[in-house]
């Protein structure tokens, strides 16, 4: 009897862990390609620093992504566009 409420205890608790996991992860909503294309659209130079930067710009850094695209040949609007549409979810 008590083995059966530790292996009921474990697995409610296995559960629960993994139910929190799931509710705790974060949604995907990036898009980096788009973010991609309108840098390189806006005359950037370096496809790594553009990727990066792109990165940021999904979990939400603006202005770190807008500073590496600048850094990468962009223009300061477009860059701001592109970390924009890196944040939102594709089409």
């Amino acid at each position: 009897m008590r083995s059966q409420i530790r292996t009921v205890g474990v697995l409610t608790a296995l559960a629960l862990g993994l139910g929190g996991a799931v509710l705790a992860a974060p949604t995907v909503r990036a898009d980096i390609p788009a973010c991609t294309q309108m840098a390189t659209q806006a005359g950037a130079t370096d496809t790594d620093a553009v990727s990066a930067a792109c990165s940021r710009g999904v979990v939400g850094d603006l202005q770190s992504c807008v500073s590496g695209l600048s850094g990468a040949g962009v223009a300061g609007g477009a860059a701001t566009g592109a970390c924009r549409a890196a944040a939102y979810e594709p089409r």
